[in-house]
């Protein structure tokens, strides 16, 4: 750790020598200058590049197919795919799925296949972005890939499984890079403080450490966000200046929640969600519904999966929660931001904290497949419509009684079809106002017991 003083740049130190692709010292930000120049350099991805770990020996053996790396911002997807490229020895080639299409693939696939011919030099094709690629490109470069022309790298912080053509998918490796811890990042940070060839070293800034472990921690595991703070915040104090907390979170200015509204983390947010609310735990449903609020999340994604809850969830133990959410959902409209987020909260509360049942979930479930199993049972007659006299005279409606002539309101009648006679599919559960539920589920089968063993006994 550093001093209560703060950590200084110190002269004369630095990180090894930058390969060949590195940039000139000061011609690119800071972020693009501490790229790591070997594997030893590299912070982070222990699980992949740790000593003995298959992709790092594949790499020092020179030995790589094509791959596709998948992970958030800034955890080095495409330093990375550079020191593919210099520890193969191969060409490097980047394409950007935003702005090249598929004429510049050919472009691309010409010079490795004339390169391959006259120097036996391979080539590595580096695609940022590729699930931005629609199929048909991501088409183009599977020929290409089979025949070995490229060493495909694709980088995406999208799931491959959805963005990603299965040909194309089944033909690489996929890697998962996680985001830096804050331990990571603060690595990075001192050793952009300290480098005087490629960092900022030769400047002999001062930084206090609560700056740094600010720096570090709201720099959300992205390494490049974190050295372009750094970067601004350095140029803020001058050489041999103090990067204090203040400095620090200025440069940084606001600080984004991690949401993708249209990607996987829409998803993994709204699950977490959901399944807070599940699990009766207030405090996660609050943290997620926080966390897709500051994404700039549509409030009335989350009130549709709030009220899908209600029904699926909570159900009948608490009838009121669906009507809560609903109602919720209302108020947003009537309300907006920011007021509109406390019937949001509040919902949210109501929701988590509400006794769970799935039974209304399970009891359709259990209706589908009844419905399915005996789509043509015929309605009994006691309880079909008859407004004509002939289908009066066909039986229809005969022998129907009206519940509301009994004083209990309830007279045992069966309705369902004789082939389903006695299924039960809707079965209550324990907690909250099912309990009610039970209770007269309990004093209807009484009754209709009852009925029977009367029936039995004068028929006898």
């Amino acid at each position: 750790m550093a001093t209560g003083k703060g950590v200084r740049g110190r002269a004369g130190t630095g990180s090894a020598a930058p390969s060949l692709f590195q940039p000139p010292p000061g011609s690119q930000p800071l972020a693009a200058r501490m790229r790591p120049g070997s594997l030893d350099e590299f912070v982070g991805q222990e699980h992949l590049l740790a000593p003995g770990m298959a992709l790092r020996e594949s790499i020092e053996r020179g030995k790589v197919t094509s791959m596709l790396f998948w992970g958030p911002p800034g955890s080095g997807k495409t330093t990375l795919a550079l020191l593919i490229a210099n520890y193969t020895e191969r060409e490097f080639v980047p394409f950007s799925a935003v702005t090249e299409g598929v004429p510049r693939v050919r472009e691309i696939i010409a010079a490795a296949e004339e390169r391959l011919a006259m120097s036996g030099r391979g080539t590595v094709l580096f695609v940022d972005e590729i699930h931005r690629l629609n199929r048909a490109q991501q088409d183009a470069f599977l020929p290409h890939v089979e025949r070995g022309t490229v060493t495909l790298i694709g980088a995406t912080t999208e799931n491959p499984s959805f963005e990603i053509n299965g040909a194309l998918l089944s033909r690489t490796r996929v890697f998962v890079l996680r985001a830096l811890t804050p331990e990571d990042v603060t690595k990075v940070l001192r050793s952009a403080l300290e480098d005087r060839g490629r960092g900022l070293g030769d400047q002999e800034l001062e930084i206090d450490d609560d700056a740094l472990a600010v720096l570090a921690t709201e720099a959300d595991g992205d390494a490049r966000r974190a050295l372009t703070v750094l970067d601004a915040a350095a140029s803020h104090v001058g050489a041999k200046g103090r990067i204090t907390v203040a400095v620090a979170r200025d440069a940084m200015q606001l600080r984004f929640a991690r949401h993708d509204k249209s990607g996987e983390e829409h998803f993994n947010l709204l699950s977490a969600y959901h399944k807070s609310l599940r699990g009766s735990d207030p405090q996660g449903a609050l943290y997620w519904m926080a966390r897709m609020i500051e994404g700039g999340e549509d409030p009335m994604t989350i009130f549709r999966r709030a009220i899908a809850m209600a029904a699926e969830d909570v159900g009948l133990a608490d009838p009121n929660a669906l009507q809560l959410a609903v109602a919720a959902r209302d108020a947003w409209h009537m309300l907006g931001a920011p007021e509109g987020y406390l019937p949001l909260a509040e919902m949210t509360i109501y929701l988590a904290t509400a006794p769970k049942s799935n039974s209304a979930k399970n009891a359709l479930s259990a209706a589908l497949a009844a419905a399915r199993e005996s789509p043509a049972e015929g309605v009994p007659m006691p309880i079909r419509n008859a407004p004509t006299a002939l289908m009066k005279e066909l039986g229809y409606h005969k022998g129907y009684q009206y519940a509301h002539d009994a004083e209990d309101a309830y007279i045992p009648q069966e309705y369902l079809p004789d082939a389903l006679r006695g299924t039960v599919l809707y079965e209550p559960g324990r907690f909250g106002f099912e309990k009610e539920i039970s209770k007269r589920l309990a004093w209807w089968a009484e009754i209709r017991k009852k009925a029977a063993d009367d029936d039995s006994s004068s028929s006898g």
